[in-house]
């Protein structure tokens, strides 16, 4: 089976693509994967290390050849607030839960969690239901990764009180 043991960033590459992979977030970060394009190039991801691919990118094959990298459509939240006072509020709301969170100026975007949703409304938001592909900010630690709140015990190393 091909490999793909390169990356080129959007912008690095240009022309026709052999194939595309279209894939969500949690899809995007890999390193080692069998994967099939849309159109059935079969092939093994096989980077020297794991990676955030973003829309756009390519993955270049040991012949020379791109497969495009896509993001795929989600059911995300879109939060939009009165002000950008209660904007930040929101935002330090789903940072202290260690939400992944695209921030997109005057909204937010989070993958849908009805019990999140209705945290948002009591502090006075507004949510909408979008499919679209979701990019959330990059942890402080990683790049263009965060974890979820499952990935994170209350008592790891946190002094509370």
């Amino acid at each position: 089976m091909i490999r793909a043991t390169a990356l080129k960033r959007k912008g690095e590459w240009s022309g026709a693509a052999a194939d595309r992979v279209v894939l969500d977030f949690d899809g995007r970060h890999r390193r080692r994967l069998a994967m099939t394009g849309a159109d059935g190039l079969a092939f093994l991801l096989d980077l020297a290390e794991a990676e955030a691919l973003a829309d756009g990118d390519g993955l270049v094959l040991e012949d020379g050849r791109i497969v495009a990298v896509r993001a795929a459509q989600e059911p995300l939240l879109e939060v939009t607030c009165d002000g950008p006072d209660l904007l930040l509020r929101v935002a330090w709301h789903l940072g202290n839960r260690h939400l992944p969170t695209e921030l997109l100026g005057d909204r937010l975007r989070i993958r849908r969690d009805h019990v999140i949703e209705d945290m948002l409304i009591r502090l006075g938001a507004r949510v909408a239901h979008v499919e679209a592909p979701f990019n959330p900010e990059g942890g402080a630690y990683g790049h263009g990764r965060t974890h979820g709140h499952h990935d994170h015990h209350p008592d790891h190393g946190h002094s509370h009180g």
